[in-house]
């Protein structure tokens, strides 16, 4: 039975589908401007698991992550760039696919664009104008005039966030020339400035508020009602807020049934911010580090709690995938030594795994609990690597064992897309990041081994051991197999 945090109501909730079978997801996208930093995929990643978790549990998924290819941000850009606006959203919605890709992630089933959308937000701000939801005050420029929705008119505004009207009225300072009703009310269409790009209305020529924006394509795509409404915890007020508003003042009932929210990316406690000057893009963060890395550091820790982004996190990331890759390494190492049609699987073992598994299960069916997924992971890898090594002798039984093992990993990695990598190739990459970070190089450990291999073969133990010595030391693990001398990084 799959719980999930709903952020409508703050507590756990058994999920129950609109539609038995089926369920409907929309996550609020990027407005492409820009290169899209570490923060923006933080949610791709972890909504990547909760679309293969709900397909594992037997549902069929129609997932949608929007473009925001309207905003003030995209026109000034078009401004610096001498460019169309609708030129310079097209070039970052292809730089945000380029980095999606790049992560190994499955496709979203929709992508809509709020520019392909416009005769659908125009109908629902006239049906919210008609219903009285919404008002009309004089525009920007005359003959034109602006839409403001009317929170007076919704009385559950607030629901979500669990901020009151009155409380936020306190303080708000209204502009000499404001004509809105209540200082809280929120645009959904802005007339047209001179030289802006717009579209046409029965309000004017303008385009539409951001937050009428989602409400509008989620309508045109799923109708009145989703599953799933997804967000960073930035989103939750006033845009998510907004969104309930209108979209259930348009149609009487409820808009989502569940309100899923991410925290936020820390850099070392701090906020990623322009002004702190430590925001990162994906596309810098993955010419120095793979991208199952960052996928590592975004599922670790539970999607409800910050993720630091600092160096320390980074090597603890290599660190855990390099623990996992040695483990499937070795037990592919030790499977491909026989034949497939000759290995024998283990009941006992088979159960083991069961158990394990269902420790996976529990785990991911109490809100995607990953920390406790990956804790049951490890436990698994710990008692693996207690009963095998490198350079034992295989028999059938053990290449079954190893070869069950193996297949367990790979599988809990499918519905993280972590893990996928050639193990022994791939291993040998994080050790160089881990040795990076403990200030060695690659060709010195050899040289200290083979040394080592040489004194060893000399029979001068004692010399062999104060190699070891060094190289524990350096935290290098070293293994003496019939085939030579085998070392890892300690993880």
């Amino acid at each position: 039975m799959l719980k999930i945090y709903n952020t409508l109501g703050k507590q756990l909730e058994e999920f129950k589908p609109i539609h038995p079978g089926k369920v409907t997801i929309y996550m609020c996208g990027p407005t492409v401007y820009g290169l899209l930093h570490v923060g923006n995929f933080r949610g791709p990643v972890f909504f990547n698991l909760v679309r293969n978790w709900m397909e594992h549990l037997g549902y069929h998924v129609d997932y949608a992550l929007n473009f925001t290819d309207v905003d003030d941000k995209i026109m000034m850009k078009a401004k610096e760039t001498n460019q169309a606006p609708g030129e310079v959203s097209e070039v970052y919605i292809e730089e945000y696919k380029k980095d999606f890709a790049s992560l190994g992630l499955r496709k979203h089933d929709r992508n809509p664009k709020v520019t392909d959308y416009m005769p659908q937000i125009v109908s629902f701000i006239s049906d919210l104008v008609d219903k009285k939801k919404a008002y009309a005050t004089t525009g920007a420029e005359p003959g034109l005039n602006d839409v403001n929705f009317s929170i007076s008119e919704f009385k559950d505004y607030g629901k979500l966030s669990g901020r009151k009207p009155e409380e936020l009225q306190s303080g708000v300072r209204i502009e000499v020339n404001e004509k809105k009703k209540n200082p809280l009310d929120f645009a959904l269409w802005k007339s047209a400035k001179s030289g802006e790009i717009s579209w046409p209305s029965p309000w004017g020529p303008g385009r539409p508020g951001w937050h009428i924006e989602c409400s509008a394509m989620i309508k045109a795509m799923f109708g009145d009602q989703i599953d799933i409404h997804a967000g960073g915890l930035d989103l939750m007020f006033p845009h998510h807020e907004n969104e309930i508003a209108q979209s259930e003042a348009c149609s009487g009932g409820k808009f989502s049934n569940y309100w899923m929210h991410w925290n936020m990316i820390q850099f070392g406690g701090a906020k990623m911010s322009k002004s702190l000057g430590n925001i990162v893009s994906m596309r810098d963060f993955l010419k120095d580090h793979h991208a199952e890395v960052y996928k590592w550091m975004m599922l670790a820790p539970h999607y409800r709690s910050t993720a630091d982004f600092t160096d320390d996190t980074i090597y603890q990331a290599v660190s855990g995938l390099a623990r996992v890759y040695s483990s499937i390494a070795l037990a592919e190492s030790v499977f491909l030594q026989v034949n497939e049609t000759d290995f024998k699987m283990d009941a006992k073992y088979h159960a083991e795994l069961q158990v394990a598994w269902t420790a996976i299960e529990t785990a991911l069916n109490d809100d995607f609990g990953t920390p406790a997924a990956f804790a049951a992971m490890f436990d698994l890898i710990r008692k693996f690597n207690s009963q095998f090594r490198r350079g034992m002798k295989v028999t059938p039984e053990l290449a079954g064992k190893a070869f069950q093992f193996f297949e367990f990993i790979k599988k809990f990695g499918s519905f993280l897309s972590l893990f996928q990598e050639y193990p022994t190739k791939f291993l040998i990459e994080l050790d160089d990041q881990l040795l990076l970070k403990l200030g060695h190089k690659r060709t010195d450990v050899d040289q200290l081994v083979q040394e080592r291999a040489k004194v060893r073969e000399a029979k001068d133990f004692a010399k062999a051991d104060e190699y070891r010595k060094k190289l524990t030391e350096m935290k290098i693990n070293v293994s003496d197999l019939p085939t030579g001398s085998f070392w890892e990084v300690m993880k």
